[in-house]
C-alpha cells in the first residue's frame, strides 16, 4: 500500500471513478494502493459532500455538474492513476 493523504486519496478515487464507473472494479484496480475498507470509506465521504453520486445500485458517478471539473493532479498521483 502506498502512502498518501486523504486528499490524495480523494483525488485518486475521483479519477478512478472517472476511468472505471462500477464500484466491483473500482474496488478491484485500487486493491494494490488503498484497501478495500478505506475506499468504501472515501466512497462515503465523496457521496456525502457530493462530490460523487450513485446511479443505480452498483455505478458510481463524478458529480461534475455540482462541484465543477474534476480537481487537479498532483504529478505523484498521475503515475499510479496511469497504472489503474
Amino acid at each position: 500500500m502506498v502512502d498518501l493523504s486523504m486528499n490524495d486519496k480523494l483525488v485518486l478515487v475521483q479519477y478512478a471513478i472517472n476511468k472505471y464507473e462500477t464500484e466491483n472494479v473500482l474496488q478491484e484496480k485500487l486493491k494494490d494502493v488503498l484497501s478495500a475498507k478505506e475506499v468504501e470509506r472515501i466512497l462515503d465521504t465523496l457521496v456525502g459532500t457530493q462530490k460523487v453520486r450513485r446511479i443505480g445500485a452498483d455505478i458510481l458517478q463524478n458529480n461534475i455538474s455540482h462541484t465543477g471539473e474534476l480537481p487537479d493532479i498532483p504529478e505523484h498521483l498521475k503515475i499510479i492513476i496511469d497504472k489503474l
